[in-house]
């Protein structure tokens, strides 16, 4: 049986093949997605999971074992509800696949500006675990992509878009808050050496008189 209504899969069992969205029934995000691709027309199979007893093989559709998950014909694999719901069917180009895999990135990277620099507050315990945790998420991107750059041998948008923040670390001489990175830490290595940025980190004394 397959749809919102589906016998969860749990430890033990197997995907026996299945292409469609991972998902629980009970669970708001997966549910909009559904709502929406729905709306759209697009016909899918529902596989639910079991979120405290998930199976083995989940981790192979998400490192972060969230739902939902979205798995197409051509074995492509998107999560994070607000991205699935973008899918416009079941193939996909793989230009829009790549935009896509883009935004999952830039949406784990989206706790982070909040987090950098927070050395002075009530709960900098709390803020600092929180961004060990963002941080370690994007090392298993890197480390399953097994290259320096977030979107493969060559700098991409999405590796501009993050990269002010963690300039901001070196600035702040907090480089020890990726220590636990070390693919991250690659990364940052090779930012420093492209051209752009190198020439925007070249400021001028009057560029440093900012007012602050």
């Amino acid at each position: 049986m397959s749809g919102e209504s589906a016998r969860s899969l749990g430890k033990g069992s197997t995907p026996g093949g299945l292409i469609g969205l991972y998902s629980m029934r009970f669970c708001p995000f997966p549910e909009r997605m559904s709502l929406v691709r729905k709306t759209k027309g697009i016909r899918h199979e529902v596989i639910n999971i079991n979120l405290m007893n998930k199976p083995e093989w989940f981790f192979m559709k998400n490192p972060f074992n969230l739902v939902p998950v979205l798995e197409n014909s051509q074995s492509q694999l998107i999560h994070e509800s607000a991205i699935t719901c973008d899918i416009p069917g079941k193939k996909l180009p793989d230009d829009l696949y790549k935009t896509a895999c883009q935004k999952m990135v830039f949406e784990l990277f989206s706790k982070v500006p909040s987090l950098v620099g927070k050395e002075v507050c009530a709960s900098l315990k709390e803020a600092l675990h929180k961004e060990f945790r963002e941080f370690s998420k994007l090392e298993v991107v890197l480390t399953n992509k097994i290259t320096t750059l977030f979107d493969g041998s060559s700098i991409s948008m999405i590796d501009y878009l993050t990269w002010p923040w963690f300039e901001q670390l070196e600035s702040m001489k907090l480089n020890e808050r990726v220590d636990h990175t070390p693919e991250l830490k690659l990364w940052m290595a090779a930012m420093r050496e492209d051209l752009r940025v190198s020439l925007y980190l070249q400021n001028s004394p009057e560029a440093c008189d900012c007012g602050l």
